[in-house]
């Protein structure tokens, strides 16, 4: 029997992208040596996007679904596409064919050489402008310089345009948090990896739903998840700041009290109690945010509720 080769599609609002991309990419598959599943994961669309999947699966039996019952966000969407898959391997991929489908082939030849995970890179992408080039290399940088015991070694420009042999799909399948970055897990796991290069397309229809501020908070999200060091920076800016506040308090008191040195006496003491002031409660409020962040990642696996809800389903 042959093989079979799970396709992830999160999708979100794609009504006018499904049928251009099944046309796009089931020549791709059609040539490959295994059987293969098309599975579309509807993150809650407010469109038609599940009236047009349903009609694609009238006409490939191949196509498969899952539809959300509201929007749970497109990290839990790949999972949910994980959880279900039933290939040797799978491969998660965009609906607006951003991701070039006729790199599949190679994805695919990488996983017959041996490689457990296969990455897809993105060198350039057309559309970007500065400010989210610039933001996306330094999140990446960071990830790799934050992330505990740098067990996440993830290269500037990895997407979740990527190919998962089953063993690491079995593996993924043992995570719980629901505050999740699925790449981060994914490369937190190890196995044997190997980059694919390749350059981001313009999206065919409609536009991109990550915003500058949805961006922001799966960044901010993910730097909690991967490394405990925001929460000890904390600690070590309270540290720092009492060594310097108490060595320039000490200063002044010296100089004022016995040298009598016109700087010291420069300084009344309200306005060194003020300006003390006002820096340490910035300090505290920036402290208490970071602390916040994490009992609200704290809260959220407490309350233990499901990651998604599924309204429909054919697979």
């Amino acid at each position: 029997m042959k093989k079979t080769l799970s396709i992830i599609v999160p999708i979100y609002n794609e009504k006018a992208n499904i049928l251009l991309f099944h046309m796009a990419l089931n020549p791709i598959l059609e040539n490959l040596p295994y059987d293969f599943e098309i599975i579309f994961v509807d993150d809650g669309s407010l469109d038609d996007t599940i009236d047009e999947i349903k009609k694609l699966t009238k006409k490939d039996i191949r196509v498969k679904y899952l539809e959300f019952s509201r929007n749970f966000g497109k990290e839990t969407a790949m999972t949910a596409g994980i959880d279900n898959c039933r290939g040797e391997a799978c491969l998660i991929i965009d609906a607006d064919l951003q991701h070039p489908v006729e790199l599949i082939p190679e994805f695919v030849k990488k996983w017959e050489e041996g490689f457990e995970v296969v990455v897809g890179v993105r060198k350039r992408n057309k559309k970007a402008g500065l400010i989210k080039q610039i933001g996306s290399y330094l999140f990446y940088k960071i990830i790799r310089a934050i992330s505990n015991e740098g067990k996440i070694k993830m290269p500037v420009g990895a997407t979740d345009f990527r190919l998962l042999d089953r063993v690491v799909i079995e593996e993924f399948k043992r995570f719980t948090e629901r505050s999740r970055m699925t790449r981060s897990l994914i490369d937190w796991l190890g196995f044997r990896r190997i980059f694919i290069d390749f350059e981001a397309r313009e999206r065919l229809n409609g536009k991109s739903r990550y915003n500058f501020w949805k961006l922001f908070r799966l960044a901010m999200s993910t730097f909690v998840s991967v490394s405990l060091l925001p929460l000890k920076l904390t600690g070590y800016l309270g540290l720092f700041i009492t060594l310097v506040a108490g060595s320039f308090g000490s200063y002044l008191f010296i100089s004022k009290y016995f040298f009598d040195t016109g700087f010291a006496r420069s300084f009344s003491g309200l306005a060194q109690l003020a300006i003390l002031l006002v820096f340490l409660v910035g300090i505290i409020l920036m402290s208490l945010g970071t602390i916040a962040l994490y009992i609200a990642n704290i809260h959220g696996e407490v309350r233990n509720r499901p990651m998604y809800v599924i309204r429909s389903r054919k697979l």
